[in-house]
């Protein structure tokens, strides 16, 4: 895996490349004229940021691979962010009994695999039964989980060692894929996955699979797909990596892409209103924030940690993002249930920050502080928020070591077995494995006896026994585990663990060829292809 981070990466823009964009080639790979009009083609071309296929494998990939593997595989669910319900998908329906501990799904008939085996209770189990065994990516999603039975060929029922609420994990954007665990044949499963093969039940299929190439993955439809290929649909699906904003933006006007995921918010704004584009903006689940060293160095302060969060200029950020981020009050993001609005947020309010410092020795009138913050080298972002962050604490005589690293490196500098060797303030987005806040609680703030993605290092027993419940909540009582997470919410504000800096809004550009596109924020930068239309 390489980090929740790498699926956002934005390059800075260089000159040379904007030349190279500006001459390229007029050949139009969604059919079109080159003009950036209303090309007519069976062929969506959706131009992403960084390498999409960092692995293969639906049990354990846990990063880009999201954006094309939700087109090749499907789960039981499928959560939908505008009604805040779950929705059917290889499942037709589902019940559980008041306990919460056995769920019973009834499988969707005449299902098939890419492969041509059917799909069926049994293979089900296979398939969730691997990704439990293997214990990577987001399995512990299916923690609950003691036996899987098969009753009958279409039917497939959970039981549990606790509550889980199972339709939630069933929808979830990793770990939750049903696939053809005999594909293989002899061969190691994992090994023909890392092949570039797929077995899933999805409507597309692979293609062709150049790594590193600019053009890296082309999906084709799956003849056999369950739902059918009448009417309109696109019938091939191609990731083209564009790094650098400007050049996707270029391409886009060409009519070469006919989708971009990422670009800056000027670059965004130049497609609007303009003949043949169609952009959106929508709120998303990616929530970005700097964790605090709870643990070591100055940030071991209560006082100091908060005199940090009252003393950044958060409308400041949001100014200068131009749009691309939207206020964050507390943890959970707006349009997940389990957000709440009244919260104890911090707000900039340097007088307070002054006050918290000088208590403590530091301040203007004290001695200077001096932290180090780490972010995501390229991404365009987290280089803003550091830099602004910088010049805030300034004033407060904090001397902030503002510096880019590489994922890997700024992850394992974090979990690094020295306390001494690890950043003050780590900056980094997260969003949810599965639709219910517990994935930021589970994986950012429970305890850890070695530093994984807690990468403030708190350690709280009594929050820890509250994540645990409010995850088996979520199954019989949706509304009292929201109240959970508030009060959780609440407690960590008051901690200064981690400062939710902004909730990241998606700034779509597309052809205007393109009907039917809706952002879900449960399936970051996912375009689901089989549901647009193509038209004139």
């Amino acid at each position: 895996m390489s980090g929740r981070t790498i699926r956002i990466v934005v390059l800075a823009v260089t000159t040379a490349l904007i030349a190279a964009a500006c001459t390229g080639s007029s050949t139009d790979q969604n059919g079109g004229n080159g003009t950036g009009g209303n090309p007519v083609s069976d062929t969506f071309t959706y131009s992403v940021n960084s390498e999409v296929m960092i692995g293969w494998d639906p049990s354990t990939d846990y990063s880009n691979e999201v954006v094309a593997m939700q087109n090749m595989y499907e789960s039981l669910t499928r959560y939908n962010s505008d009604t805040q319900e779950v929705e059917p998908l290889l499942a037709t329906k589902w019940t559980s009994n008041a306990a919460g501990t056995e769920w019973t799904f009834t499988l969707r008939d005449g299902v098939t695999f890419h492969t041509g085996r059917p799909m069926d209770s049994t293979a089900v189990k296979e398939a969730i039964q691997r990704t439990i065994d293997l214990g990577q990516a987001a399995s512990y999603i299916w923690g609950a989980v003691k036996s899987i039975e098969t009753p009958d060929p279409l039917t497939v029922v959970f039981k549990l060692s606790y509550p889980s609420p199972i339709d939630l994990v069933a929808s979830g954007d990793y770990s939750s894929y049903i696939f053809d665990t005999h594909a293989a044949g002899d061969q190691d499963l994992g090994k023909w996955f890392a092949e570039g093969h797929d077995a899933g039940t999805g409507p597309y299929t692979v293609d062709q699979f150049a790594p590193g190439q600019e053009v890296e993955l082309r999906l084709m439809s799956y003849p056999g797909y369950w739902g059918g290929w009448d009417g309109s649909h696109y019938q091939n699906l191609v990731f083209r990596v564009t790094p650098e904003a400007t050049t996707a933006a270029q391409l886009l006007r060409a009519g070469e892409v006919t989708m971009v995921q990422r670009m800056t918010p000027q670059l965004w704004s130049s497609f609007a209103n303009q003949d043949g584009f169609t952009t959106t903006t929508a709120p998303s689940w990616q929530t970005l924030f700097a964790l605090m060293n709870t643990a070591s160095g100055p940030l071991a302060n209560k006082n100091v940690r908060l005199a940090v969060a009252y003393g950044v200029d958060y409308q400041g950020i949001l100014s200068a993002l131009h749009g691309a981020g939207d206020p964050l009050s507390g943890v959970v993001p707006p349009g997940l249930w389990g957000h709440s609005d009244d919260l104890p947020n911090y707000t900039y309010d340097p007088e307070k920050a002054k006050s918290l410092l000088q208590g403590e020795g530091y301040g203007p009138s004290g001695q200077p502080l001096q932290l180090e913050l780490t972010y995501l080298n390229g991404d365009a972002d987290e280089e803003l928020v550091a830099t602004l962050m910088k010049s805030d604490l300034a004033d407060l005589n904090i001397q902030l070591d503002v510096r880019g690293l590489q994922w890997q490196a700024q992850w394992s500098q974090g979990k690094s077995s020295d306390p001494s060797k690890r950043q003050d303030i780590f900056i980094f987005y997260w969003w949810p494995d599965y639709p219910d806040p517990v994935s930021w609680f589970y994986n950012l703030f429970r305890t850890e006896a070695k530093p994984f993605f807690n990468l403030s290092y708190y350690s709280n027993p009594a929050l820890d026994t509250e994540i645990d419940q409010a995850a088996s909540l979520a199954a019989t009582d949706r509304a009292a585990a929201a109240q959970k997470y508030h009060d959780m919410q609440v407690t960590l504000l008051q901690d200064g663990v981690a400062i939710p800096v902004y909730t990241q809004v998606y700034q779509r550009a597309m052809l205007s060829s393109v009907s039917g596109f809706q952002d879900n924020p449960a399936y970051p930068s996912v375009v689901f292809a089989y549901d647009l239309t193509p038209e004139a």
